[in-house]
């Protein structure tokens, strides 16, 4: 077969053949869609070199009916039909049919990945590295694009029937610093990330919530309340704890392609009777407080009155000094002048003034 006499008779199908060819085996959408082209331009053109060939065939009978006809119809003139409008116009009907054919395979070329959504590429069950991105992208028809969701997600075990991930109880159980035994409600954020979400499907699949994230959630919680005693986690470190599980599962799950992005420790259900009593202790240290702040009050309480009194004793040590006989006069006169109506009698008959003894 000589491979050169057939492409110089048959360019465009060769080229897209070709072009066909390469895009399989290199797995591009481009080639491919570019082979169908030219292998369709290909048939267009062959076969409209077929159907031009002059027909130089006599049918007699074709033409003694069309003599009949104008004899009969003879205010009609005769209509002749263009063999190249014809075939134009037969182009043209094969073109659409072509183009609405490609259309209802249009997902086999290109796909659109939605806003918070990665594409994972398959080819004959070989997972490719790359992802395709939200947008539009041309593909290899032979190409299966998986769709995994990238947005914030959340992971809820709980008490409550129906609220977190299963329908039933999914409540964790875990042993304090002190032995004792705890139930905790927790709800963990996460998001997958896109460079790493071809790992995540080849390695675990889909359902990775269900089979790296639920039991990793499970054993750092009893991990990291086995540091704490009951009354802390119950109260004031219940904070520091679900700092300390966030922190434990970053190093765990983000190797494996998941992000941790917060841990919401909801809720802490100690045992009927120890709960009681950490309520007992935490209202008598209120009560104690309270107390605290009562005796701190009385005795700045007293401060100040000592201080009072220090202040009066200074000012009578003051006072004392300065009453003399003549400033007491003077006093004395002041003090008549807001009296209206009242007698003096003096009682000194040296200067009219009283008498003040025992100053």
């Amino acid at each position: 077969m000589d491979l050169k006499k057939i492409f110089d008779k048959y360019p465009l199908f060769v080229l897209g053949l070709g072009g066909f060819l390469i895009g399989v085996l290199a797995n591009s959408g481009f080639f491919i869609f570019l082979g169908i082209i030219l292998l369709f331009l290909a048939s267009i053109k062959y076969k409209d070199k077929k159907t031009s060939k002059p027909n130089t065939s006599f049918d007699f009978d074709n033409v003694i009916n069309s003599i009949k006809k104008n004899l009969i119809n003879k205010e009609k003139p005769m209509e002749t039909i263009d063999p190249r409008k014809k075939a134009k116009i037969g182009f043209w009907v094969v073109i659409g049919a072509v183009f609405l054919l490609f259309l209802s395979f249009a997902s086999a070329f290109w796909v659109v990945i939605d806003a918070g959504e990665t594409g994972v590429r398959s080819f004959f069950g070989k997972v490719r590295d790359s992802e395709f991105h939200s947008g539009f992208h041309i593909k290899n028809p032979l190409e299966k694009i998986t769709r995994m969701n990238i947005r914030t997600q959340e992971y809820t075990m709980s008490i409550t029937q129906g609220e977190g991930k299963r329908y039933g109880s999914d409540v964790i159980t875990a042993l304090t610093k002190e032995g004792l035994s705890v139930d905790l409600d927790i709800t963990v954020l996460y998001r997958m990330v896109e460079e790493k979400a071809s790992d995540v499907y080849r390695d675990v699949g889909l359902n990775y919530d269900e089979v790296i994230i639920r039991p990793q959630i499970r054993s750092v919680i009893r991990e990291v309340i086995a540091g704490y005693d009951a009354k802390d986690i119950y109260s004031e470190k219940r904070q520091e704890a679900a700092q300390g599980i966030a922190d434990r599962l970053t190093g765990k799950l983000d190797p494996r392609g998941i992000e941790i992005e917060d841990v919401l420790l909801r809720h802490v259900e100690l045992p009927a009777d120890l709960a009681q009593s950490i309520q007992l202790k935490l209202q008598a240290e209120q009560e104690a407080q309270r107390y605290d702040f009562l005796l701190q009050t009385e005795e700045k309480e007293a401060d100040r009155k000592r201080i009072e009194a220090e202040g009066q004793r200074d000012a009578q040590q003051i006072i004392n000094q300065s009453l003399t006989p003549r400033y007491l006069e003077y006093l004395y006169i002041n003090s008549l002048k807001d009296r209206e109506g009242t007698i003096y009698v003096p009682t000194n008959a040296s200067n009219g003034m009283p008498m003040f003894r025992g100053v």
